[in-house]
């Protein structure tokens, strides 16, 4: 059931699955007009679907995050029919490896991602913003922002550039009224980690489990709902008095283990 239907809207991208498909859903839930964009077009309309099928207002897009060209003519499009109040840069694409291990094709691929897609995605918005004089930009950051990991060489280098882009569109959009804040999540349990452990466990998969849960301090890896509900607070009014934060939401992982 819908509650409380906003004016609102909120653009999601990566929202076909994992994180970004339960921020979708929360932030439905809570009235907001969701934009799901992913890759996978037929992820996002699965999406769109169930919010639809919930009683909430959808509509779904196929972008690639890394093309500044498809991110400039989709968003502007959308601007035109529904303006974005809330973009929350959720695509992005992990790596192991430590900098021998890392090829320069996958250097690159993970910055067009996870760097470059968020500079395309805020620049495709933050004028739009600017004449309302209002909006909230979420970033997705990682634990890997914040502390050293091994054999995470260009997911770190990535990350560490969402957090410092957050600080920056923070400060220079503050008088704009741009709320612009991040998150840094530990590891959380979504089909990335249950696919990880397919492919490289395939015959211990349930002790793995159990041992990348217990490198969270709290002893389980978070849920992609625990991470919505940090989303869904950020986006909203009662944090208003919030930007250029990085609020990690980790079970401890960068105070407590050590």
């Amino acid at each position: 059931m819908i509650h409380n239907k906003t004016q609102k809207t909120a653009l999601v991208t990566g929202g076909g699955s994992g994180i970004g498909k339960s921020i979708c859903l929360r932030l439905a839930s809570k009235g907001f007009t969701v934009l799901v964009v992913d890759l996978d077009i037929n992820a996002a309309n699965k999406v769109m679907d169930e919010i639809l099928t919930l009683g909430g207002n959808a509509f779904s897009y196929a972008v690639d995050v890394a093309n500044h060209q498809q991110v400039s003519a989709l968003f502007k499009s959308i601007n035109e029919k529904h303006p974005i109040d809330i973009l929350i840069n959720n695509a992005g694409i992990a790596h192991i490896g430590n900098i021998e291990q890392t090829t320069e094709q996958d250097l690159d691929r993970l910055y067009n991602i996870n760097v470059k897609g968020v500079y395309n995605c805020i620049h495709a918005t933050i004028n739009e913003m600017k004449k309302k004089q209002s909006g909230v930009i979420i970033n997705l950051a990682s634990v890997a922002s914040s502390v050293g990991i091994a054999d995470r060489f260009a997911y770190s280098m990535t990350k560490g550039a969402v957090l410092t882009m957050t600080y920056s569109v923070a400060k220079d959009y503050i008088n704009d009224g741009i709320r612009c804040n991040c998150i840094s999540p530990g590891r959380v349990h979504t089909p990335f980690v249950d696919n990880f452990l397919e492919k490289n466990y395939p015959n211990n998969k349930a002790e793995m489990f159990e041992k990348l849960s217990a490198s969270q301090p709290i002893g389980r890896m978070g849920q992609p709902e625990e991470i919505a509900s940090l989303i869904d607070y950020l986006c909203s009014d009662d944090a208003a008095f919030i930007t250029g934060s990085n609020f990690p939401i980790d079970g401890g992982f960068v105070t407590l283990n050590n």
